[in-house]
Formats: structure tokens, sequence, C-alpha cells
């Protein structure tokens, strides 16, 4: 009899241990509705009829706790054996031995080309006897820890290929001995059946492990970019399912690590761990807010640091994936409740996260209820429990994409909002509230950028003005009066110069302009006079007609200085000797040559 290495269960990144009272509430339908064990069942027959057979309700089962058992004496007194559990497919955890026995018969007319597989990767070891006549007639050994060489065919599950004969009696006899759980979906194929099962399952776990894939990689390129930990968080989170699922549906020895026994102990222990950690800094960092002194955010970092501690005594042999599955039953569920409270806090306040985080948790308690019963041997096995938990974590990793989303979108909202507040406040500190024209600083600002690009013949014109007879129109008609007149004369003003020249209040009723690119001093007279004329034409105001002077004094850069609080002294300077010299004028600089 083969015998193999103690091997090693695999242990889902969920709370394994999950036997409350919502889970047996699940089920008690179920328990009560089927009986426990089941009558001795028929010889199963294989013909023509099904291409592919299930044969659990066809199964016998001994349990071998002392190992006492062989295939020859069993085969020569088979009456110890009991039908198998009412759940179809699962046997629950049993750390010892159990032998299997499957009578049938191959109709004379059927093809004697059927293979026996079992839909469930992780069985660790695995012992075949055929036998015809009490009489062993084809041995095999299967199971993730029996070596490349000695398995018969090279597939992703247990199989083997069974010779028979059309019209002869058989008798199946496995030996399966497991440290996890005892799935056994067992079914007896004609190879294009199986091959088309085959293919149809890469074909799901092709897609699926696209998916994460490309979310995983996706994560990675966010976090180099936006240098945001949370999608690092994220990609920690998608790596641990990702690694689970490779191991459990035997993705992983078939492509990746092939036949190390290290990897095929280890490697759902480590996703476990891995996921539980990303679980922990994911959505502690996601309620939080990224908020380093949040409560929350502490005690997750805790729970994340202590977690990767236990990955690393595990890989280490510290202990053994018993203990594992006890840290894990627990562990598993501690980031999300811990993140409840929070999660539903926000929710109340209308945030989005709060709303998808609960029902990622309600599908990972789902999720994690079935593959919890098809391991303790309370669910039936299908298509549908046997992948519960991969299509789980494949809804979750998309609702955790969701948040990602939103919390780039809080992050693009706060950063439009500072960036807002930034240009308000500077708009406040460079704008003239009333007229909304740059004030001292904002003209400030532009003179020095243009003096920096000045030249004799690319000149800049400062005109500083003041409006004749203001304050006794202000005196008889009131502020809000001169407050509209002043809003006025700053369109007006704005009306006469190019787009990009640039009018400036520096309070009460004094002007500035600032005008780029004049070719000369005669370009900059010309200029000054049209100010002067545009004020020949009243203002009407609230059915009011008004009428101001304008006395404007001007400097030229280079030419006066390159200085801009020089210019500016030189341009109020020639206003003030405008206003002296009888008002409604234009003045150059004293000092300056004259205008043409």
């Amino acid at each position: 009899m083969l015998r193999l290495p103690t091997p090693q269960p695999p242990v889902p990144p969920t709370a394994r241990g999950w036997g409350g009272i919502g889970l047996w509430a699940l089920w008690l339908a179920l328990v009560l509705l089927a009986p426990w064990a089941r009558s001795a069942p028929a010889a199963l027959v294989l013909d023509n009829s099904a291409r592919s057979v299930p044969v659990w309700s066809a199964l016998t089962m001994l349990p071998d706790p002392e190992q006492r058992f062989s295939a020859e004496g069993l085969l020569q007194d088979a009456s110890a054996f009991q039908p198998v559990p009412a759940t179809e497919g699962t046997l629950g955890v049993r750390p010892e031995p159990v032998w299997l026995r499957l009578p049938f018969a191959v109709a004379p007319g059927a093809g004697g080309r059927w293979v026996l597989s079992i839909d469930y990767a992780p069985l660790n070891h695995i012992e075949v006897f055929l036998a015809r006549g009490g009489r062993v007639v084809q041995q095999a050994a299967l199971g993730n820890l029996v070596a490349p060489a000695l398995r018969p065919l090279p597939s992703r599950i247990p199989a083997v290929e069974l010779q028979l004969e059309p019209g002869a009696p058989y008798e199946l006899l496995l030996r399966v001995q497991t440290q996890g759980a005892m799935v056994l979906p067992i079914t007896l194929s004609e190879p294009a059946a199986l091959l088309g099962r085959a293919l149809k399952e890469q074909m799901l776990q092709g897609v699926l492990t696209g998916l994460a894939l490309c979310l995983l990689v996706y994560s990675l390129a966010q976090w180099v970019g936006l240098r945001d930990v949370l999608f690092l968080q994220y990609a920690l989170l998608i790596s641990g399912s990702l690694l689970f699922s490779l191991q459990f549906f035997g993705i992983g020895a078939q492509y990746l690590w092939g036949h190390n026994a290290w990897m095929e102990r280890h490697a759902s222990g480590l996703a476990a761990l891995m996921a539980t950690c990303g679980s922990f800094l994911f959505i502690g960092q996601a309620l939080a807010a990224g908020d380093p002194r949040h409560r929350l955010m502490h005690a997750m970092r805790v729970g994340a640091v202590g977690t990767a501690a236990l990955a690393v005594a595990f890989a280490l042999d510290l202990y053994d994936t018993r203990v594992l599955t006890g840290i894990v039953s627990i562990l598993g569920l501690v980031p999300a409740l811990m993140g409840i409270p929070g999660a539903v806090a926000r929710m109340r306040q209308g945030e989005a996260v709060g709303a998808t985080l609960l029902l990622a948790w309600l599908v990972y308690f789902v999720a994690t209820a079935i593959v919890i019963g098809v391991i303790r041997g309370w669910v039936p096995v299908n298509f549908w429990t046997l992948h519960s938990f991969q299509f789980g974590a494949t809804l979750d990793m998309l609702l955790f994409m969701r948040v990602l989303g939103l919390h780039a979108k809080a992050q693009r909202t706060a950063a439009e909002r500072a960036r807002t507040e930034r240009d308000t406040l500077h708009s406040l500190a460079h704008t003239d509230p009333l007229t909304g024209l740059p004030n001292r600083r904002g003209l400030g600002q532009a003179l020095a950028a243009a003096l920096a690009d000045c030249a004799p013949d690319r000149m800049v014109a400062l005109y500083m003005m003041d409006l004749d007879s203001f304050k006794p129109v202000n005196d008889r008609h009131g502020h809000d009066v001169g407050d509209e007149l002043l809003v006025a004369v700053a369109r007006r003003l704005q009306s006469q110069v190019r787009q990009s020249d640039l009018v400036a209040r520096l309070g009460g009723d004094e002007f500035v302009i600032m005008a780029r690119h004049i070719a000369g001093a005669g370009q900059a007279h010309e200029l000054g006079n049209k100010l002067l004329e545009s004020f020949r034409e009243p203002f009407f105001l609230g059915g009011a007609q008004v009428r101001l002077g304008l006395t404007i004094g001007y400097a030229l850069a280079p030419q006066d200085s390159r200085d801009a609080v020089d210019l500016l002294k030189r341009a109020d300077a020639a206003m003030y000797a405008g206003k002296q010299g009888g008002k409604f004028r234009l003045q150059r600089s004293p000092g300056a040559p004259a205008a043409p």
C-alpha cells in the first residue's frame, strides 16, 4: 500500500470555523429533511445513456482511524462499509483515512474507456484500487502531494483512466487521506465528456483569474502613479484571494509552482493570512479617510502587523495548519467586524463608501458560510457551492474597486476644493472687491513681469489716473451711486484698451492702466489722449446723468525707469502735476522728453 508524507490542508481566507446560530439556521431545514444515512445503494451500471455519471449515491464508506484495513482484505469482506451521508460530495473534515467502495458494472454495449475524476484539487493522497473478481487489476496514486511522475494523468484535479471491459462487473476502492476537508465530487466519465468539463472549468478559471490579475496590475499602477497607499493595500488583499483560488482549484500547481510540496502545504494558509492582513489595512484606510491619528486605523494597523507575524511563523513551520485553521477562523472575521460601526456611520451620513463596504461584507459572510458548510459536510457539493468563495471573492474585489473609485473621487473633490479656496484667497488678495479689477498687489505682480520683458522697441506705459469732481458726485448722490459710478468707470477704461493691457484700481478714485508692447512714446501719448477723450461722454446711472473729468500722468519703461516702484512714483508725480496744471489733461513724467 502506498504511503506519502503527512499532508497539509487548504485554509480558505475566511472564518473557517464559523458554526454560530446563523449558520445552523441556514441549513436546519436541510438537516431535518434529509436523513444522515442512506440505505445500501445498488450497484452502478455504466452504459451509453450518460457520458458522465456522479457516483456519490452508489458509494459506501469505512473510516480507518487505526489504519488497519487493506485493499485485499476489504475485497474479501466488505461488510463493514456503511452508506455515505446525504450531503452529496462531502464527508467534512476527517483527519483519519477513509475507504470508499463503489461496485459497478459496464453494460455490454458501452465503451471500455472511463475516467475516474474527483473535482477537488487540494486532496493530499488518494489510493485507487480497481478490482475484478476479488483481485486488484489496476492501481494508481492521486493527490496534490503525489509526485507528477507517479500520477496517471497530468490533470488539474485527481483523475485516472480505468481500463474496463464491457459486460464485466467491477469493484472500486478508494483510500482517501487529507488533513483538510474531504470534499469528494467523484465522477465516472467518458474521456471526451471529462475533457469538455475540464475546458469549461479552465475557461472559467481563466476569466476569474484574468480579472483578478487585471485588478491587481491596475491597483499597482495606480499606486506607482498616485502614491496612494490604499491602492497598495487593495493589491495585497487581491493577492491573497488570488493565491487561494490558484491553490484551491489546482491552477497554481498546474501552471506556476509545479510539484512544490512547500507551496502545496503553505499556499492556502499564507493566502488566508495575506488576505486578512490586506483587509485590516484596506478597511482601516478606507474608513479613516487616511487620517493616521484615527483610532480605527491604529487598531487595524496593529491587527495587520500581528497577522504578518503569524504568516512569517507559519512559513517557517513554527506551528501547523490545524493551529492556523483555528487562528483564521477567528481572525478572518475581525477586520469586517471592526469596520461595521464605521461603515454604518458613513452610510447614515449618505456616503456610498459605507453602503458599499456593508454589501461587500454581506457577500463575504454568505460565501464564507457556504464554503464552511461544504468543508464541514453540511452542504452538498455542486458547481455553485464549490465555487461560492471564488465568486464571492470576485464580487468583493469589484465592490472594493468601487470603494477605491469613491476614494479617488473624494480625493479629487478635496483637491479641487483646496484649489478653489486657494484661487479665491489669491483673488481676494489681488483683486479689488468692488470693481473686480486687480488691486495694488495684483498690479505689482503684473508690472514686475512686464518690466522684465520690456525693451526700447517693446515699451511698457504706466498711466496713473484720478477722477476729477468725483467727491461732489459721491456727496450729492450717496455712496451707493458713487460705487456704481466707480464700476462704470472701470468698464469704460477696459473698453478703451487692448485685451493684453491691464486696468487696476488702487483705491478711492485712483485707477492705473499698464500697457505692454508700446512701440514708442508717440503711441503711448495717443493711448493717453484716447482715454481722456472717452471721458467727455457722460455716465448714466439710474436715470441720472453724471459727468466726470480725468487727469492722467504716465511714465514709460525702460526710458523713464526699469524699477516698478520708481515707475509708479513717476506716473503719480506726473498725474499730480497735471492736476496742478488745470485737470482733465495728460501729463508725462517730469523730466521725460516731450511727446511728439
